[in-house]
């Protein structure tokens, strides 16, 4: 099931996010889907990645940023 699918799927906002500028993501992971949005609009659309996708995405930017 995709997180725009759940009644209430669980937002988490990124720790990279920029502090008080407004300026966030949010991620809500299901088995296998991983939906990321705005969290200035939460109303709006999310982008939804497969699970694998998002986690090689966040491989290569922790490979990057350490």
């Amino acid at each position: 099931m995709d997180a725009r699918e759940q009644p209430d799927p669980h937002w988490h906002k990124s720790s990279y996010s920029g502090g008080g500028n407004g300026n966030c993501v949010e991620v809500a992971l299901t088995g296998n889907r991983a939906a990321v949005r705005d969290s200035k609009d939460t109303t709006g659309t999310p982008l939804s990645f497969p699970t694998p996708a998002w986690q090689a995405f966040l491989t290569t930017l922790t490979e990057h940023h350490a």
